[in-house]
């Protein structure tokens, strides 16, 4: 499988995680969890779903320019920051366990490193004109 196949994959099933565990938020821990700790499930669901979309586009970018090595930096960052943001707030809601929030502020700065990343690769792109 090839970096842009991959992506695209990863962004695709966080597309469905993103439905799946909206649903699940929504529909099956309404009536079972703190309002409050509700509102984190939303949040990670948001994200998820935001960074799952910022996927797909490092995959497309990937398609046209292969050799976009910081596409693929800024897309593993999206990856591992969503996986802690989000992960940290569903595992804080299913667990009440407040303390797994000192994790949060982990995945937050990484992914503000991939919109960096991809910011600063997409500027480093050759012009498609030449």
């Amino acid at each position: 499988m090839n970096r842009a196949s991959l992506w695209l994959t990863l962004g695709a099933v966080g597309g469905l995680l993103t439905v799946a565990l909206g649903a699940f938020g929504a529909h099956g821990l309404k009536a079972r969890v703190d309002p409050a700790l509700l509102l984190n499930w939303r949040t990670g669901a948001d994200y998820l779903g935001l960074h799952a979309m910022a996927i797909l586009a490092c995959g497309l970018v990937l398609l046209q320019r292969p050799e976009a090595g910081l596409i693929s930096l800024a897309a593993w960052a999206f990856l591992i920051g969503v996986a802690l943001f989000s992960g940290s707030l569903f595992a804080m809601t299913l667990t009440g366990l407040r303390q797994l929030g000192m994790i949060t502020p982990i995945g937050g700065v990484l992914l503000i490193a991939g919109w960096a990343l991809l910011a600063v690769a997409v500027v480093r792109l050759p012009s498609a004109a030449h």
